[in-house]
């Protein structure tokens, strides 16, 4: 959402709200595993907001942010980063990461995350891994100096990089979780577009739309 999307009047913002619902991703979560700079969560927030993705995970040793969603969004730092973004995207905050994935996989989530090329595990590019095969997916980013930790890539199913071919191999966090959302949330509203259910069951007999026009707001 925009600054002047943010400033709306409230039956605007209700009526963006349900034209936004078809194209969420559902079961689609975000993860930042440790980072550092509260702007970073608030980027990552903004992106998972604009692209889709239902929810935003946090593993927060350092408790830059309150246990309470309500009351992030109510923290200036965090809604001014996300662009409000902390509004309308849920967050949870987990002070280790043990306990998220622990929530992950009690809930039955699939974990994936960014990470260059791990011996023993399934390593693919960003363009090649199919994010729809797993119902309820997960997906980490790590410490904008350490990357993701070895206990979130010994539990994931997978690690997935972004293709680079410059001097410079590596990405930001905020840049990264971009890249990153963008082709994970095309493929499963793709998915979604198609079926009602997992399993590719439940056929639509007419496909939700992909996008809306951002001229005309019509899907």
């Amino acid at each position: 959402m925009s600054v002047e999307q943010a400033k709306l009047p409230k039956t605007n913002v209700r009526k963006r709200s349900d034209e936004i619902k078809p194209f969420t991703c559902k079961n689609l979560i975000a993860v930042i595993e440790d980072p550092t700079e509260i702007r970073n969560i608030g980027t990552v927030i903004r992106n998972a907001n604009a692209l889709g993705a239902e929810k935003v995970y946090v593993v927060d040793p350092r408790r830059k942010l309150p246990d309470d969603w309500t009351e992030m969004r109510e923290q200036k730092a965090l809604s001014s980063t996300s662009v409000s973004g902390v509004k309308w995207t849920f967050v949870k905050r987990f002070d280790s990461t043990e306990e998220c994935l622990a929530h992950l996989e009690r809930n039955r989530f699939v974990s994936i995350v960014t990470s260059p090329h791990v011996k023993g595990k399934t390593n693919l590019l960003l363009h090649e891994a199919d994010y729809t095969m797993h119902h309820k997916l997960a997906v980490w980013f790590g410490n904008e100096s350490r990357g993701i930790s070895e206990l979130a890539v010994s539990r994931s199913d997978m690690c997935i990089s972004v293709p680079m071919f410059g001097m410079i191999e590596s990405l930001n966090l905020a840049t990264c979780s971009g890249i990153v959302l963008y082709e994970v949330t095309r493929q499963r509203r793709a998915y979604q577009s198609q079926f009602r259910r997992r399993n590719k069951k439940g056929r639509r007999k007419n496909p939700l739309p992909l996008f809306i026009d951002r001229h005309t707001g019509e899907q």
